[in-house]
Parts: structure tokens; C-alpha cells; sequence
């Protein structure tokens, strides 16, 4: 959540994104969270957080993981490198 007093962050603009997971947790409703930092281009050093319940396994495996986070629509997806 933002602070009252900090603008929300803009969102990303449509397009593919280089990223590295920096986090992931599971919530208490079974749902995982993971940060993905952005590692290059304009958005580099930027950290997004998605939420899907449809991860399975170990939150933890996926630390350190390269992704590409691909934007179109505004909606964020997320694939996961082998």
C-alpha cells in the first residue's frame, strides 16, 4: 500500500521485461506473492508484485529465478525461466 502522502506508482507500460524474483511468499489464503525486479532498459530497478493462486510448489524455489514480466492490456503475466 502507498503511503497517504507518496503518489501511486505509474504503472508499466506495455512491453516485455527482463526481471530477476527477489521475494515470494505464500499468503494465508494459499495465493503466492512475488517480486520481480526489473533488471534492464528504462524500468530497470523497478519491482513489480504479482499475486496467483495457481503456483504450485515451494514459494521459496523461485528466489533468484530470471522471468520475463510481459504487459499488454495494462495486465501483467509472468514466465518463469527453466
Amino acid at each position: 500500500m502507498t503511503p497517504p502522502d507518496e503518489p501511486a506508482p505509474e504503472p508499466l507500460p506495455d512491453g516485455a521485461y527482463d526481471a530477476i524474483v527477489v521475494d515470494a511468499r505464500e499468503g494465508a489464503d494459499g495465493s503466492v506473492s512475488v517480486d520481480l525486479t526489473i533488471i534492464a532498459g528504462d524500468a530497470k530497478g523497478e519491482v513489480v508484485t504479482l499475486r496467483s493462486a495457481d503456483l504450485a510448489g515451494d514459494p521459496l524455489d523461485l528466489l533468484g529465478v530470471p522471468a520475463t514480466l510481459t504487459v499488454a492490456g495494462g495486465a501483467p503475466s509472468v514466465r518463469f525461466e527453466p
